[in-house]
Protein backbone atom coordinates (compact mmCIF):
# COMPACT_ATOMS: atom_id res chain seq x y z
CA UNK A 1 0.00 0.00 0.00
CA UNK A 2 2.80 2.40 0.87
CA UNK A 3 4.49 1.79 -2.47
CA UNK A 4 1.24 2.29 -4.39
CA UNK A 5 0.50 5.49 -2.48
CA UNK A 6 3.96 6.83 -3.28
CA UNK A 7 3.61 5.96 -6.96
CA UNK A 8 0.24 7.73 -7.14
CA UNK A 9 1.54 10.78 -5.29
CA UNK A 10 4.78 11.14 -7.23
CA UNK A 11 3.25 12.73 -10.38
CA UNK A 12 1.53 15.41 -8.29
CA UNK A 13 4.79 16.19 -6.50
CA UNK A 14 6.57 16.43 -9.85
CA UNK A 15 3.79 18.68 -11.16
CA UNK A 16 4.08 21.02 -8.17
CA UNK A 17 7.84 21.17 -8.66
CA UNK A 18 7.38 21.91 -12.38
CA UNK A 19 4.92 24.76 -11.75
CA UNK A 20 7.23 26.19 -9.07
CA UNK A 21 10.08 26.08 -11.57
CA UNK A 22 7.88 27.79 -14.17
CA UNK A 23 7.07 30.58 -11.72
CA UNK A 24 10.78 31.02 -11.03
CA UNK A 25 11.55 31.11 -14.75
CA UNK A 26 8.77 33.60 -15.44
CA UNK A 27 10.08 35.96 -12.78
CA UNK A 28 13.58 35.71 -14.24
CA UNK A 29 12.41 37.10 -17.57
CA UNK A 30 13.30 40.70 -18.36
CA UNK A 31 10.26 42.98 -18.59
CA UNK A 32 10.79 44.73 -21.92
CA UNK A 33 9.82 48.35 -22.54
CA UNK A 34 10.22 50.44 -25.69
CA UNK A 35 13.44 52.44 -25.20
CA UNK A 36 13.04 56.22 -24.87
CA UNK A 37 13.27 58.08 -28.18
CA UNK A 38 13.27 54.76 -30.06
CA UNK A 39 13.07 55.13 -33.85
CA UNK A 40 12.37 51.87 -35.72
CA UNK A 41 14.78 50.84 -38.47
CA UNK A 42 13.55 47.34 -39.31
CA UNK A 43 11.18 46.60 -42.16
CA UNK A 44 8.57 44.13 -40.91
CA UNK A 45 6.34 41.82 -42.93
CA UNK A 46 3.28 40.56 -41.06
CA UNK A 47 1.93 37.24 -42.36
CA UNK A 48 -1.72 36.44 -41.70
CA UNK A 49 -2.65 32.90 -42.80
CA UNK A 50 -6.43 32.59 -43.12
CA UNK A 51 -8.98 29.95 -43.98
CA UNK A 52 -12.71 30.69 -43.71
CA UNK A 53 -12.17 33.68 -41.42
CA UNK A 54 -14.72 36.07 -42.90
CA UNK A 55 -16.09 36.73 -39.41
CA UNK A 56 -12.71 37.89 -38.07
CA UNK A 57 -10.36 38.99 -40.87
CA UNK A 58 -11.53 42.62 -41.05
CA UNK A 59 -11.07 43.17 -37.29
CA UNK A 60 -7.67 41.51 -37.40
CA UNK A 61 -6.45 43.72 -40.25
CA UNK A 62 -7.86 46.86 -38.64
CA UNK A 63 -5.90 46.09 -35.49
CA UNK A 64 -2.74 45.65 -37.58
CA UNK A 65 -3.32 48.93 -39.37
CA UNK A 66 -3.81 50.63 -35.99
CA UNK A 67 -0.30 49.59 -34.88
CA UNK A 68 1.96 52.51 -34.10
CA UNK A 69 4.68 51.63 -36.59
CA UNK A 70 6.04 53.63 -39.56
CA UNK A 71 3.89 52.70 -42.59
CA UNK A 72 6.90 52.74 -44.89
CA UNK A 73 8.50 49.98 -42.78
CA UNK A 74 5.42 47.76 -42.65
CA UNK A 75 4.09 45.16 -45.07
CA UNK A 76 1.03 42.97 -44.48
CA UNK A 77 0.39 39.80 -46.47
CA UNK A 78 -2.87 37.88 -46.06
CA UNK A 79 -2.47 34.26 -47.14
CA UNK A 80 -5.81 32.79 -48.12
CA UNK A 81 -5.80 29.00 -47.84
CA UNK A 82 -8.64 27.97 -50.18
CA UNK A 83 -11.36 29.73 -48.18
CA UNK A 84 -14.96 28.85 -48.98
CA UNK A 85 -16.26 32.19 -47.73
CA UNK A 86 -15.50 35.90 -48.33
CA UNK A 87 -12.18 35.95 -46.44
CA UNK A 88 -10.09 36.96 -49.48
CA UNK A 89 -12.60 39.56 -50.68
CA UNK A 90 -12.83 41.19 -47.25
CA UNK A 91 -9.05 41.26 -46.95
CA UNK A 92 -8.74 42.86 -50.39
CA UNK A 93 -11.33 45.42 -49.38
CA UNK A 94 -9.34 46.32 -46.26
CA UNK A 95 -6.18 46.63 -48.36
CA UNK A 96 -7.71 49.06 -50.82
CA UNK A 97 -6.51 52.59 -50.23
CA UNK A 98 -4.66 51.97 -46.95
CA UNK A 99 -1.35 53.69 -46.25
CA UNK A 100 0.42 50.41 -45.58
CA UNK A 101 1.57 47.95 -48.23
CA UNK A 102 -1.01 45.17 -47.98
CA UNK A 103 -1.75 42.37 -50.41
CA UNK A 104 -3.68 39.12 -50.54
CA UNK A 105 -2.10 35.93 -51.85
CA UNK A 106 -4.33 32.96 -52.57
CA UNK A 107 -2.81 29.50 -52.54
CA UNK A 108 -5.32 28.40 -55.17
CA UNK A 109 -3.81 30.86 -57.65
CA UNK A 110 -0.20 29.80 -57.27
CA UNK A 111 1.50 28.01 -60.18
CA UNK A 112 2.41 24.32 -59.95
CA UNK A 113 0.67 21.46 -58.11
CA UNK A 114 -2.17 22.52 -55.77
CA UNK A 115 -1.03 23.13 -52.20
CA UNK A 116 -2.90 23.86 -49.00
CA UNK A 117 -2.36 24.09 -45.29
CA UNK A 118 -0.99 26.70 -42.91
CA UNK A 119 2.66 25.75 -43.36
CA UNK A 120 2.43 26.08 -47.13
CA UNK A 121 0.69 29.42 -46.73
CA UNK A 122 3.37 30.73 -44.39
CA UNK A 123 6.20 29.41 -46.58
CA UNK A 124 4.67 31.24 -49.53
CA UNK A 125 4.39 34.40 -47.46
CA UNK A 126 8.01 34.27 -46.36
CA UNK A 127 9.18 33.75 -49.94
CA UNK A 128 7.27 36.86 -51.06
CA UNK A 129 8.07 39.01 -48.03
CA UNK A 130 10.09 42.18 -48.51
CA UNK A 131 10.71 42.71 -44.81
CA UNK A 132 13.79 41.73 -42.85
CA UNK A 133 11.70 40.61 -39.86
CA UNK A 134 8.76 38.24 -40.31
CA UNK A 135 5.85 38.56 -37.89
CA UNK A 136 3.04 36.03 -37.82
CA UNK A 137 -0.42 36.21 -36.31
CA UNK A 138 -3.71 34.44 -36.90
CA UNK A 139 -6.70 35.83 -38.75
CA UNK A 140 -8.96 35.45 -35.71
CA UNK A 141 -6.64 37.50 -33.47
CA UNK A 142 -6.31 41.16 -32.51
CA UNK A 143 -2.90 42.74 -32.00
CA UNK A 144 -2.26 45.64 -29.57
CA UNK A 145 -1.17 49.10 -30.82
CA UNK A 146 2.45 48.79 -29.58
CA UNK A 147 2.89 45.19 -30.73
CA UNK A 148 5.34 45.94 -33.54
CA UNK A 149 7.22 48.68 -31.69
CA UNK A 150 7.85 46.38 -28.73
CA UNK A 151 8.93 43.48 -30.94
CA UNK A 152 11.10 45.52 -33.31
CA UNK A 153 12.88 47.37 -30.48
CA UNK A 154 13.67 44.08 -28.73
CA UNK A 155 14.78 42.53 -32.01
CA UNK A 156 17.09 45.42 -32.85
CA UNK A 157 18.59 45.30 -29.34
CA UNK A 158 19.07 41.55 -28.89
CA UNK A 159 19.02 40.16 -32.48
CA UNK A 160 17.45 36.80 -31.56
CA UNK A 161 16.80 34.00 -34.01
CA UNK A 162 13.18 33.92 -32.94
CA UNK A 163 11.11 36.19 -30.71
CA UNK A 164 8.09 34.70 -28.95
CA UNK A 165 5.22 36.86 -27.71
CA UNK A 166 2.35 36.08 -25.31
CA UNK A 167 -1.13 35.10 -26.48
CA UNK A 168 -4.16 35.60 -24.25
CA UNK A 169 -7.91 35.21 -24.65
CA UNK A 170 -10.74 37.72 -24.64
CA UNK A 171 -14.51 38.00 -25.10
CA UNK A 172 -15.34 35.06 -22.83
CA UNK A 173 -18.99 34.64 -21.93
CA UNK A 174 -19.43 31.24 -20.24
CA UNK A 175 -17.66 29.36 -17.45
CA UNK A 176 -16.28 26.97 -20.04
CA UNK A 177 -14.81 29.86 -22.04
CA UNK A 178 -13.36 31.43 -18.87
CA UNK A 179 -11.66 28.12 -18.15
CA UNK A 180 -10.07 28.27 -21.61
CA UNK A 181 -9.02 31.88 -21.07
CA UNK A 182 -7.40 30.95 -17.77
CA UNK A 183 -5.63 28.09 -19.53
CA UNK A 184 -4.32 30.47 -22.22
CA UNK A 185 -3.03 32.78 -19.48
CA UNK A 186 -1.20 29.93 -17.78
CA UNK A 187 0.28 28.75 -21.07
CA UNK A 188 1.76 32.22 -21.64
CA UNK A 189 3.61 31.92 -18.33
CA UNK A 190 4.82 28.39 -19.03
CA UNK A 191 6.00 29.44 -22.51
CA UNK A 192 7.98 32.37 -21.14
CA UNK A 193 9.42 30.30 -18.30
CA UNK A 194 10.55 27.54 -20.65
CA UNK A 195 12.42 30.06 -22.78
CA UNK A 196 13.97 31.75 -19.74
CA UNK A 197 15.24 28.45 -18.34
CA UNK A 198 16.07 26.87 -21.71
CA UNK A 199 14.32 23.64 -20.78
CA UNK A 200 11.48 23.78 -23.28
CA UNK A 201 11.34 26.43 -25.98
CA UNK A 202 7.93 26.70 -27.56
CA UNK A 203 5.85 29.47 -29.11
CA UNK A 204 2.50 30.33 -30.61
CA UNK A 205 2.18 31.33 -34.26
CA UNK A 206 -0.31 34.00 -33.27
CA UNK A 207 2.58 36.04 -31.85
CA UNK A 208 5.89 35.06 -33.40
CA UNK A 209 8.80 36.95 -35.00
CA UNK A 210 11.88 35.71 -36.83
CA UNK A 211 14.26 37.11 -39.47
CA UNK A 212 13.49 35.95 -42.99
CA UNK A 213 17.13 34.97 -43.41
CA UNK A 214 16.97 32.66 -40.39
CA UNK A 215 13.80 30.94 -41.64
CA UNK A 216 15.47 30.28 -44.97
CA UNK A 217 18.77 29.18 -43.40
CA UNK A 218 17.13 26.47 -41.24
CA UNK A 219 15.01 25.23 -44.13
CA UNK A 220 11.64 26.44 -42.92
CA UNK A 221 9.20 23.55 -42.52
CA UNK A 222 11.10 21.16 -44.78
CA UNK A 223 11.45 18.37 -42.20
CA UNK A 224 7.95 18.58 -40.71
CA UNK A 225 5.80 19.66 -43.65
CA UNK A 226 3.90 16.36 -43.50
CA UNK A 227 2.42 17.37 -40.13
CA UNK A 228 -0.58 19.68 -40.44
CA UNK A 229 0.04 21.22 -37.03
CA UNK A 230 3.20 22.57 -35.42
CA UNK A 231 4.03 25.49 -37.71
CA UNK A 232 5.11 27.38 -34.59
CA UNK A 233 6.59 24.90 -32.11
CA UNK A 234 8.67 22.90 -34.59
CA UNK A 235 10.06 26.09 -36.13
CA UNK A 236 10.95 27.62 -32.75
CA UNK A 237 12.79 24.49 -31.63
CA UNK A 238 14.58 24.16 -34.97
CA UNK A 239 15.81 27.76 -34.83
CA UNK A 240 16.73 27.36 -31.15
CA UNK A 241 19.41 24.82 -32.06
CA UNK A 242 21.41 27.56 -33.79
CA UNK A 243 20.14 30.92 -32.51
CA UNK A 244 18.93 32.47 -29.25
CA UNK A 245 15.21 32.54 -28.44
CA UNK A 246 13.77 35.55 -26.62
CA UNK A 247 10.38 35.97 -24.96
CA UNK A 248 8.68 39.38 -25.22
CA UNK A 249 7.48 39.93 -21.66
CA UNK A 250 5.08 42.86 -21.63
CA UNK A 251 1.28 42.73 -21.31
CA UNK A 252 1.09 45.41 -24.01
CA UNK A 253 2.56 42.86 -26.45
CA UNK A 254 -0.12 40.22 -25.84
CA UNK A 255 -2.10 39.16 -28.91
CA UNK A 256 -5.72 38.34 -28.08
CA UNK A 257 -7.72 35.46 -29.47
CA UNK A 258 -11.24 34.19 -28.98
CA UNK A 259 -11.58 30.82 -27.27
CA UNK A 260 -13.54 27.90 -28.70
CA UNK A 261 -17.32 28.38 -28.52
CA UNK A 262 -18.16 24.84 -27.41
CA UNK A 263 -16.74 21.54 -26.18
CA UNK A 264 -16.57 19.92 -29.63
CA UNK A 265 -14.48 22.74 -31.12
CA UNK A 266 -12.27 22.76 -28.01
CA UNK A 267 -11.58 19.02 -28.23
CA UNK A 268 -10.70 19.29 -31.93
CA UNK A 269 -8.35 22.21 -31.19
CA UNK A 270 -6.55 20.35 -28.41
CA UNK A 271 -6.35 17.15 -30.42
CA UNK A 272 -4.68 19.20 -33.15
CA UNK A 273 -2.15 20.43 -30.61
CA UNK A 274 -1.72 17.02 -29.04
CA UNK A 275 -0.85 15.19 -32.25
CA UNK A 276 2.43 17.09 -32.51
CA UNK A 277 3.57 16.59 -28.90
CA UNK A 278 5.18 13.18 -29.40
CA UNK A 279 7.22 14.59 -32.30
CA UNK A 280 8.65 17.57 -30.41
CA UNK A 281 12.44 17.69 -30.87
CA UNK A 282 13.29 18.98 -27.38
CA UNK A 283 13.38 16.45 -24.55
CA UNK A 284 12.56 19.17 -22.02
CA UNK A 285 9.27 19.98 -23.72
CA UNK A 286 8.33 16.30 -23.86
CA UNK A 287 9.23 15.82 -20.20
CA UNK A 288 7.13 18.80 -19.09
CA UNK A 289 4.12 17.57 -21.05
CA UNK A 290 4.56 14.08 -19.60
CA UNK A 291 4.59 15.42 -16.03
CA UNK A 292 1.37 17.38 -16.59
CA UNK A 293 -0.35 14.41 -18.22
CA UNK A 294 0.73 11.90 -15.57
CA UNK A 295 -0.39 14.18 -12.75
CA UNK A 296 -3.86 14.62 -14.24
CA UNK A 297 -4.31 10.99 -15.21
CA UNK A 298 -3.32 9.93 -11.69
CA UNK A 299 -5.92 12.27 -10.17
CA UNK A 300 -8.60 10.88 -12.49
CA UNK A 301 -7.72 7.21 -11.97
CA UNK A 302 -7.09 7.16 -8.20
CA UNK A 303 -10.82 7.39 -7.25
CA UNK A 304 -11.45 4.23 -9.28
CA UNK A 305 -9.42 2.34 -6.67
CA UNK A 306 -11.49 3.54 -3.72
CA UNK A 307 -13.89 0.59 -3.79
CA UNK A 308 -11.15 -1.95 -3.20
CA UNK A 309 -8.64 0.31 -1.45
CA UNK A 310 -10.48 3.01 0.56
CA UNK A 311 -7.22 3.92 2.28
CA UNK A 312 -6.21 5.72 -0.94
CA UNK A 313 -8.68 8.55 -0.30
CA UNK A 314 -6.08 10.67 1.59
CA UNK A 315 -3.69 10.13 -1.32
CA UNK A 316 -6.29 11.50 -3.74
CA UNK A 317 -6.84 14.51 -1.47
CA UNK A 318 -3.10 15.13 -1.41
CA UNK A 319 -2.97 14.95 -5.21
CA UNK A 320 -5.72 17.55 -5.48
CA UNK A 321 -4.13 19.85 -2.91
CA UNK A 322 -0.71 19.74 -4.57
CA UNK A 323 -2.06 20.47 -8.03
CA UNK A 324 -4.47 23.15 -6.79
CA UNK A 325 -1.75 25.00 -4.87
CA UNK A 326 0.65 24.84 -7.82
CA UNK A 327 -2.03 26.07 -10.24
CA UNK A 328 -3.20 28.78 -7.88
CA UNK A 329 0.21 30.35 -7.38
CA UNK A 330 1.15 30.36 -11.08
CA UNK A 331 -2.25 31.45 -12.41
CA UNK A 332 -2.57 34.22 -9.83
CA UNK A 333 0.78 35.61 -10.95
CA UNK A 334 -0.26 35.49 -14.61
CA UNK A 335 -3.72 37.00 -14.06
CA UNK A 336 -2.16 39.90 -12.18
CA UNK A 337 0.45 40.40 -14.91
CA UNK A 338 -2.13 40.54 -17.71
CA UNK A 339 -4.63 42.47 -15.55
CA UNK A 340 -7.19 39.66 -15.81
CA UNK A 341 -8.15 39.31 -12.15
CA UNK A 342 -11.71 38.62 -13.33
CA UNK A 343 -10.61 35.25 -14.70
CA UNK A 344 -9.47 34.10 -11.30
CA UNK A 345 -13.08 33.89 -10.15
CA UNK A 346 -13.36 30.81 -12.38
CA UNK A 347 -10.38 29.09 -10.74
CA UNK A 348 -12.17 26.14 -9.13
CA UNK A 349 -14.31 25.06 -12.08
CA UNK A 350 -11.29 25.65 -14.32
CA UNK A 351 -9.13 23.50 -12.02
CA UNK A 352 -11.39 20.46 -12.38
CA UNK A 353 -12.00 21.05 -16.10
CA UNK A 354 -8.26 21.34 -16.72
CA UNK A 355 -7.54 18.11 -14.87
CA UNK A 356 -10.23 16.20 -16.77
CA UNK A 357 -9.32 17.63 -20.17
CA UNK A 358 -5.58 16.97 -19.85
CA UNK A 359 -6.28 13.36 -18.87
CA UNK A 360 -8.97 12.79 -21.51
CA UNK A 361 -7.58 14.68 -24.48
CA UNK A 362 -4.04 13.64 -23.60
CA UNK A 363 -5.02 10.00 -23.78
CA UNK A 364 -7.06 10.58 -26.95
CA UNK A 365 -4.15 12.30 -28.70
CA UNK A 366 -2.05 9.18 -28.17
CA UNK A 367 -4.68 7.06 -29.89
CA UNK A 368 -6.41 9.42 -32.34
CA UNK A 369 -4.15 10.72 -35.10
CA UNK A 370 -6.82 12.43 -37.21
CA UNK A 371 -8.94 15.46 -36.39
CA UNK A 372 -11.19 17.98 -38.12
CA UNK A 373 -10.05 21.59 -38.43
CA UNK A 374 -11.37 24.38 -40.64
CA UNK A 375 -13.51 21.88 -42.53
CA UNK A 376 -10.57 19.57 -43.28
CA UNK A 377 -9.77 16.09 -42.03
CA UNK A 378 -6.13 16.26 -40.95
CA UNK A 379 -3.49 14.27 -39.12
Amino acid sequence: MALLSALLLLPALAYAALMTLCLYGWRRLEHWEIPPDYVPETRVTVLVPARNEAAHIADCLHSLLACRYPPELLEIIVLDDHSDDDTAALAAQAAAGCAVSMRVLRLAEQPGPPVSGKKNALALGVSCAQGELIATTDADCLVPPDWLLLAASLYETRRPGVLVGPVTAHRERTIFQRFQALDWTGMAGITGAGIALGGHRIGNGANLFYPKSVFEAVGGYADNAHRASGDDVFLVQKIARQHPVVFLKNPAAAVRTEVCPDVRAFVQQRLRWGTKNTALPEAGAKAALAVVFLCCIAIVLTPLLFFSLPALFPVWCAQLVLKALADYVLLREMCLFFDRRDLFRAFWPAFFLHTAYIAGVGMASLLVKKYTWKGRRLQ
